[in-house]
């Protein structure tokens, strides 16, 4: 098993910045990556952001390239999402994933855990 805590969600303007942590306890020995997904009202879950947990490769969706950024702390088994620039459409629920295992090279599926999710709300 292997729990994920989230924070730093709140409520920020538009062209305003947040940043999100996500830490992983637990079986954390073989991390293959963490990613983030946001589920906005009425919506599916839809991805964000993804790293691999030993090189460090990052994949982001479009609508978030060059605004948002992530990261990680392998010591620290933490993984960062700082939000540039925000937009009221950015506003959902942000969940943090782990996917387990040496493969990460389809960072949008195969997430074995799920944090429980922070708020981020975006006003304009």
């Amino acid at each position: 098993q292997v729990q994920l805590v989230e924070s730093g969600g709140g409520l920020v303007q538009a062209g305003g910045s947040l940043r999100l942590s996500c830490a992983a306890s637990g079986r954390t020995f073989n991390i293959a990556g963490m990613g983030w997904f946001r589920q906005a009202p009425g919506k599916g879950r839809e991805f964000v952001a993804a790293i691999s947990w030993s090189g460090g490769s990052t994949y982001y969706a479009d609508s978030v390239k060059g605004r948002f950024a992530i990261s990680r702390d392998n010591d620290k088994y933490t993984v960062y999402l700082q939000m540039n620039n925000l937009k009221s459409e950015d506003t959902a629920v942000y969940s943090c994933g782990v996917k387990l295992g040496y493969d990460f090279s389809r960072p949008l599926y195969g997430y074995s855990y799920w944090g429980q999710g922070t708020q981020v709300t975006v006003s304009s």
